[in-house]
């Protein structure tokens, strides 16, 4: 043989090893882990080669990609409530390997402590919770990262009758989404937003703000949208000792707290990425209460959390939640400091089993990271916290392309066109005006909008029945003028009354609003603070006739405007003539204290109210917006002034209300809201124009009235009241096994107020016979009850403490009461 076929020779043989070499690198094994009874995706599963340190963990739909150049011949499948599994692979090769798992017919072992034993999960907690402090971002003095938001909402639980509807034959492709490979209930996409901005924190005083740069929305067109789609609004902070989720607090794993509530147990040691982690299982102690069930992987130096990933227990006391899976991945992006830089999160909402529901996704992504590198004081300043950059909506395909962290699906690629397809639709465009009517209480018919249907029949003693027709124009009419009116009448006084308003914008940024109103109608005494209100008198399930009831004729103009998010004040002037009619007397006692009735009462008025709620947030529509609260407490103040000898005015008087109230979670008891309020009015006013105490006289429950006070019992000049209500969300029913599975909730509140009359604005004009004030003693009253009672209403027993020899119609007033109502909460 030549040397030309040695070398010939050698360089195969060296191209085959290479080739070989480079091959075996890479196995790869993929594929989609479920149920074996059930069928259903298995979430956070852990997949790893057996008798090595490499491992993965299955994602929200069950996927799995496990890839190694150190593989070895068999995978090993672990999740906790399921028979552990070992399976062959093919070395160095790419394969498809679908796993299904069988239910655990045993509960994990029991760990027997001994004395000189321990559960060796507890010292690697208990190291967790000593460095909870050093591990949480929140100890940084500044921070800033980049974070992109995906956001989804899928209608789930789609039967084949709804897919096959004649209404979608011409746009069989919006159903080309549907992942058939899944085990997933089938799902439509409604709605998608993506975000991607620039977020600072800084520690003292603590400051947050984040720019949100880009930001793109399909599936609901609304602005306020937008600045819901970046990071403020979608964190959780698992180094918290609670964890709030739909208005409930569930305990951390990691809470200072966890031993009470959760049973931890050592799985595993293994590498995951490049840090060394000891795998924890937690587990719920006991059922019904709000905690979650999963794995977390700790650090073994630093003792941080690597990865966490969880789900809600089964039988926690929430309402239309079947499923909350969530998983957060941490990684160390500098010595000592770590940072969270994926959050997922799965919610499967359904009201009813039969019923279609929602899937609820969201996948943060975070890089870009800037540890102690702080700007200066004038970036932090100003109250404001969330800013929408110009221009961020207008963003090109080619721009999220380049800048989004995580790359949309195969069936996320068309899902924005398929979005607005489906939103044009004849037969989803019906589903919207069902809810919106049902929601608003208006039917929407091209330009205007009929309603409100609460208040198209009602019945009170003077009109009898009384029938009620209104309507406004809709946004598709303008979205800067609001024009409405009504009509109303009734059979037994036979009269029309009727109102008109408009309201209108002068810039939506600043929120800046003219509002006019004219009506001329029946209300009720003493249902609003002021003893007026815009609406008509409705009546059902009522304990007295509806009956103390004025005539009002009235022009009411105002001017809104808000300074900055959380901070408002309103302008107000107001002519009201209203005359009593019912029960309710207007009579005057003259200089030689003789009575002579008086026909009209006139009030001409000036008032501000201001009214501040520090970080709070709005969902805005074109001219209405829903609050969604805010952590901190919500100050208003209310001045009036009463001018005499202006449009037949003749009394003189200011009146002033401060109002404080707020709401604070208290982890496991739930929730406690509580308010005060102190008024007091300075000069002379008959009584309809005092303070008339906000009573209560039908069977429903009301949060903002005295429930066992009378319509006009008390009135007062100067007053203090206070309301205390503490949800318990199930503390104590939970521990009743029948009663768990109802997820009832304990509920307790207590009311008071205590006030005065003076004994000038007391000659103004006598009380009517069922009028006192409130001078020897407070008035009290407790109530305790039962709410998610069918998951929508609420069940109240109430003590009325004070003022027991009360009388109207010559019958005293009942100490025990019992009051429902009508509300639906998770």
């Amino acid at each position: 043989m030549s040397i030309k076929h040695y070398i010939l020779l050698l360089f195969a043989l060296v191209t085959v090893l290479l080739s070989n070499d480079m091959y075996a690198q890479k196995t790869k094994v993929y594929g989609y882990v479920t149920d074996a009874l059930k069928g259903d995706t298995l979430p956070f599963v852990n997949v790893s080669f057996k008798d090595s340190k490499i491992g993965t963990i299955s994602d929200l739909n069950g996927k799995y990609v496990l890839e190694s150049y150190y593989a070895t011949d068999s995978i090993v499948v672990s999740f906790v409530g399921y028979r552990k599994l070992t399976l062959k692979v093919v070395k160095d090769k790419e394969q498809r390997l679908d796993i299904k798992l069988y239910p655990s017919t045993t509960d994990l072992p029991e760990i027997i402590i001994k004395p000189s034993d321990e559960n060796p999960a507890h010292p690697i907690i208990r190291k967790v919770l000593v460095n909870k402090d050093i591990n949480n971002r929140e100890k940084l003095d500044h921070f800033q990262y980049e974070v992109y938001n995906k956001i989804e909402l899928d209608i789930n639980n789609i039967t084949e009758e709804f897919t096959e509807s004649k209404a979608f034959r011409k746009f069989d492709f919006i159903f080309d989404n549907i992942d058939s490979t899944s085990a997933d209930k089938k799902f439509l996409p409604v709605f998608i937003s993506e975000s991607l901005s620039d977020f600072y924190y800084r520690k003292k005083p603590k400051t947050e703000k984040e720019y949100i740069k880009a930001t793109k929305v399909s599936g609901i067109e609304n602005e306020s949208v937008a600045q819901f789609t970046g990071d403020m609004y979608q964190k959780v902070n698992i180094y918290e000792n609670f964890l709030p989720v739909f208005g409930k607090n569930f305990v951390s794993p990691i809470s200072d707290r966890g031993f009470n509530y959760y049973r931890y147990y050592l799985i595993d040691s293994m590498f995951v990425d490049k840090y060394w982690c000891y795998q924890i299982e937690f587990t719920p102690k006991r059922k019904g209460e709000l905690t979650v069930e999963g794995t977390m992987w700790v650090n073994d130096t630093t003792y941080a959390i690597k990865v966490v990933e969880g789900k809600i227990a089964k039988d926690a006391n929430i309402n239309f939640v079947n499923e909350l899976t969530v998983k957060q991945t941490f990684e160390q992006v500098e010595n000592e400091v770590w940072m969270l830089v994926l959050d997922e999160l799965l919610v499967d909402f359904q009201i009813g089993e039969k019923q279609m529901g929602f899937y609820g996704r969201k996948v943060t992504s975070y890089r870009n990271f800037a540890i102690n590198q702080p700007k200066e004081d004038s970036f932090y300043s100003g109250v404001e916290n969330i800013f929408v950059v110009d221009g961020a909506a207008d963003k090109s395909d080619s721009f999220w392309q380049e800048n989004r962290h995580v790359e949309l699906t195969r069936s996320q690629q068309g899902i924005y066109h398929m979005i607005d397809t489906l939103g044009s639709l004849p037969i989803v465009k019906t589903y919207i005006d069902i809810i919106q009517t049902i929601s608003t209480g208006y039917y929407v018919w091209n330009k205007v909008e009929l309603g409100p249907y609460s208040s198209l029949w009602s019945y009170n003693v003077v009109e009898g029945h009384r029938f009620r027709m209104g309507l406004r124009t809709s946004n598709d009419f303008s979205k800067k003028i609001e024009l409405s009116g009504y009509l109303a009448y009734g059979i037994e006084d036979q009269l029309i009354k009727y109102g008109a308003a408009t309201r209108f914008f002068i810039t939506k940024k600043p929120r800046r609003m003219v509002h006019l109103v004219y009506k001329y109608d029946v209300e009720q005494v003493g249902i609003s603070s002021n003893s007026f209100n815009t609406t008509g008198a409705v009546t059902f399930f009522r304990r007295n006739p509806l009956n103390k009831l004025v005539f009002n004729e009235e022009f009411r103009a105002s001017y809104t405007r808000e300074w900055f998010q959380g901070l408002s004040s309103t302008l107000l002037m107001r002519n009201a003539n209203f005359m009593p009619i019912g029960v309710t007397t207007f009579n005057r006692i003259n200089a030689d204290n003789s009575i002579s009735p008086l026909q009209t009462l006139t009030a001409t008025e000036v008032g501000f109210y201001t009214r501040f709620a520090y970080n709070e947030e709005f969902l805005s529509g074109e001219f209405d917006r829903i609050s969604l609260g805010t952590k901190y407490p919500i100050l208003s103040v209310n001045y009036t002034y009463g001018m005499p000898n202006v449009l037949g005015s003749e009394y003189n008087y200011h009146k002033v209300v401060f109002n404080y109230q707020h709401k604070i979670p208290m982890g496991i008891l739930g929730t406690m809201r509580y308010q005060f309020e102190v008024g007091k009015i300075f000069g002379n006013a008959p009584y309809p124009l005092l303070e008339v105490h906000n009573g209560n006289e039908t069977w429903g429950y009301s949060e903002s009235a005295f429930n066992m006070m009378n319509i006009l019992e008390f009135v007062s000049d100067e007053y203090i009241s206070f309301k205390v209500r503490q949800h318990f969300d199930g503390l104590f029913l939970n521990k009743f096994p029948l009663i768990r599975k109802l997820k009832w909730r304990e509920v307790a509140t207590l009311t008071g107020v205590w006030g005065r009359l003076s004994d000038a604005n007391r000659d103004l004009m006598l009380l009517p016979t069922f009028t006192s004030t409130l001078q020897d003693k407070p008035y009290l009253e407790l109530a305790a009850g039962i709410e998610n009672v069918f998951k929508f209403l609420r069940f109240d027993v109430l003590w009325r403490m004070t003022y027991l020899d009360n009388e109207y119609d010559g019958i005293r007033v009942s100490p025990i009461g019992f009051r429902m109502k009508f509300q639906f909460n998770f």
